[in-house]
């Protein structure tokens, strides 16, 4: 029988892999200076040859491990082509130290190189990546992991680093040019008479809701642009050809440190036969829960602690949020073969909840809008307007081509699980879940509210903020530095979107205290969330959908701090 040791042995990958990823190594300790190059370079993939744009020749790259309060230093080198840069995903530094090309950032030049500086303000999980045209999902991403000054809040014997991440051979700007061309072109689970004839509550009532779902322009199976038919997922740089290994000492209580580091997928993970208690979302601790099975948006981060029983292998599962594939791995006491492939569950559909209402009746406005109605602009109200309910806002997003659909009565779906977790035997994380360890005893009042839009055409292939596609010519959404604002996120489209906001926190508003600080959320079709922002470094900072190609599409906007000394003459 071949060996999990021959299998990467012939495959070359074992050198390709970084240190941290292979299960059975220690992950380092913390410095203050690192030394990056960001190339081609040849890999080898799920039995495949392909090419990547790597960090020092490894993917994943390599993992950096800091302290917080640390200066730290980061040479980054190009030997690429083409202009590159790296983000810090999660990290409070200064505007010029963000690595968003066009905004704050020159970007690097081939042959040039530039080194990052700047001091650590936060401890945590995070992770960073390219910023810079199609990098990211050719490979130019990797862990990030701040050691407190302080002991955590909890306690464990090892951790195992786990980044999960979509792979196609495809170039990702060609899977964007069919996306223009036919969005539904990596949607293999189209309806059709076979699945009507399926259906348990019989073919007409089968075919009827194909029907509806037809007229509204819509399919209950769009649940991801692009899915398992050109992905290959990936655990740690491995596929489901070579499943990664984590190995522990019976009796370890252990840290997983879970990132989602994939340029389009959603992720549905668990590890049956073991709890998972939540520790930390972005980086930040939350006061503790138990749960067997988490949906991570693209770009979250999530830490929990488990107490694997010695023997046989726990099987961890990432599965697709579409389930058009899945990636695995093992967590065991014993070094040895892997288990069997698990089987993928059922493919989930969109349901009427997912259109704005659980009543059976979409009220979505589907009038053909081909020319702008008039310009969204945010709220801007005084102190007292934090009494005022949201769903009072009395504006809609700009109409046009770029619109498809408006709901009439988003909610707020954050006691929800997410789509493909509806209906589990078992325990599901959500948002109304989270609660800080730490925070503030009093939640701030907002002195001003903005209503933000996440608006569609899934046909066209055409995202954006408020209808409108972002451009050099968008206009910024202004904040002053140290003010209490509350952003309310209005999804009108049938896709999730991980949002997420540069150089600042996010703290959801779910009814818990202290508020969670996350700096990625995740908005479920037809919801309504709001966050509290408290800006407080001045300059220009990204705010954008973090599916690559929705950022792509036009689904991003520029958040300008301006410095409280300067404001008076901004709102006079």
């Amino acid at each position: 029988m071949t060996t999990r040791r021959q299998i990467l042995a012939a495959a070359g990958l074992q050198c390709l892999l970084p240190q941290w990823a292979i299960g059975a190594l220690p992950v380092g300790s913390a410095r203050q200076a690192f030394e990056l190059t960001i190339r081609d370079t040849a890999i080898p993939i799920a039995g495949r040859q392909g090419r990547a744009q790597t960090i020092n020749g490894s993917l994943p790259g390599p993992l950096l491990r800091m302290r917080e309060g640390d200066r730290v230093s980061i040479s980054v080198r190009n030997q690429l082509t083409t202009d590159t840069s790296l983000h810090w995903h999660g990290l409070l530094v200064p505007p010029g130290m963000d690595g968003v090309p066009g905004i704050s950032f020159p970007g690097i030049p081939p042959g040039d190189s530039f080194t990052y500086q700047f001091r650590l303000r936060q401890a945590g999980t995070y992770w960073y990546h390219s910023h810079s045209e199609f990098q990211e999902p050719l490979g130019v991403y990797a862990p990030l992991i701040v050691d407190p000054l302080e002991p955590e809040p909890f306690a464990y014997d090892r951790e195992f680093i786990i980044v999960l991440s979509d792979w196609s051979f495809e170039h990702p700007r060609r899977i964007y040019s069919k996306l223009k061309k036919h969005a539904d072109y990596y949607n293999r689970n189209l309806p059709g008479l076979d699945q009507a004839l399926r259906d348990e509550r019989g073919i007409r009532a089968a075919i009827g809701e194909d029907v509806e779902w037809s007229r509204m322009r819509m399919m209950q199976t769009d649940i991801a642009d692009v899915t398992g038919a050109t992905f290959t997922y990936l655990l740690n740089g491995h596929s489901t050809m070579d499943p990664w290994l984590g190995v522990f000492v019976p009796g370890e209580r252990i840290r997983l440190r879970f990132i989602n580091a994939a340029a389009m997928t959603y992720f549905n993970v668990r590890l049956p036969g073991v709890p998972m208690t939540v520790v930390q979302s972005d980086g930040q601790n939350l006061q503790p829960f138990e749960t067997d099975e988490f949906q991570l948006a693209v770009a979250e981060t999530l830490d929990v602690l488990i107490s694997p029983r010695a023997g046989t292998p726990h099987t961890l599962i990432a599965e697709a949020m579409d389930r058009s594939g899945l990636v695995f791995g093992s967590i065991s006491s014993e070094p040895g073969e892997p288990p069997a492939a698990p089987a993928l569950r059922a493919p989930p559909k969109r349901t009427m909840a997912d259109m704005g209402h659980g009543d059976g009746h979409a009220h979505h406005d589907h009038r053909n809008h081909g020319h702008d109605q008039g310009s969204a602009r945010p709220e801007q109200g005084h102190a007292d307007s934090a009494s005022k309910p949201v769903a009072e806002a009395s504006w809609e997003p700009r109409r046009g081509p770029g619109v498809a659909n408006v709901v009439s009565s988003p909610s707020s779906r954050l006691d929800e699980p997410g789509t493909g977790l509806e209906n589990v035997a078992h325990r599901t994380l959500t948002y109304a879940q989270f609660a800080a360890h730490r925070g503030r005893s009093v939640t701030p009042i907002p002195q001003r509210e903005f209503t933000l839009h996440l608006t569609g055409n899934m046909h066209r292939y055409m995202w954006s903020f408020d209808g409108e596609r972002y451009s050099k010519r968008t206009e910024p959404i202004e904040l002053i530095q140290g003010e209490c604002v509350r952003f309310t996120l209005i999804n009108h489209t049938m896709m999730e979107h991980p949002i997420h906001l540069h150089g600042m926190w996010m703290e959801l508003e779910n009814g818990k205290s202290p508020l969670a600080r996350k700096h990625t959320i995740s908005v479920k079709p037809a919801e309504r969330l709001s966050v509290l922002v408290i800006p407080d470094e001045p300059g220009d900072w990204a705010f954008h959908c973090h599916l690559l190609l929705h950022m792509k599409a036009g689904m991003n906007r520029v958040v300008r701090v301006i410095p409280a000394a300067d404001s008076g003459n901004r709102h006079a």
